[in-house]
């Protein structure tokens, strides 16, 4: 099923307006539930306990029905867990620093800045990232390399000339 036939589907059967129609339609069953009780056991107890019963059922479906058409966004999206789950690898050395990480897209996708020790990494489909450097103010990108999904730079000293 392609992502089109998924939104039909979605346009095909609001939760809105499914949730506008159901609860006229259960006020007048609980209301014609309640003329009915208090038609047949009189004036009593016994209809008073009734009503207060059905008054309980109703009031819990209306709560399931507003659950069950509640659209909530998830916690969190395959896009958070595809960050919390994105690794990479910064290397120290005394003289340059090397980042390793992958990063999707073809090579024509990815852009990479670092500016004031942050390094920016953007790719294809939205991936985009920041990577703080502690102690890399003055250093620059000199070697920039992405070959089967996997981006390594290495970032020396920036040399005055």
């Amino acid at each position: 099923m392609n992502s089109g036939e998924l939104a039909s589907y979605r346009r095909t059967y609001p939760n809105g307006q499914s949730l506008n129609f159901i609860i006229p339609v259960m006020i007048i069953l609980f209301l014609g539930i309640i003329y009915m009780m208090s038609m047949r056991y009189g004036h009593g107890s016994v209809s008073f306990i009734l009503v207060g019963i059905a008054a309980a059922t109703m009031v819990y479906w209306g709560w399931v029905l507003k659950k069950m058409t509640k659209q909530d966004k998830p916690k969190y999206t395959a896009r958070d867990t595809e960050s919390k789950n994105w690794v990479y690898d910064l290397i120290k050395g005394e003289s340059e620093i090397v980042f390793v990480a992958e990063v999707p897209g073809p090579d024509d996708k990815i852009t990479v800045r670092f500016v004031d020790g942050i390094l920016y990494v953007r790719g294809a489909g939205g991936f985009s990232k920041e990577i703080p450097i502690d102690g890399a103010t003055d250093m620059q990108i000199q070697d920039f390399k992405y070959r089967n999904g996997v981006l390594t730079l290495r970032i020396r000293k920036a040399t005055d000339s």
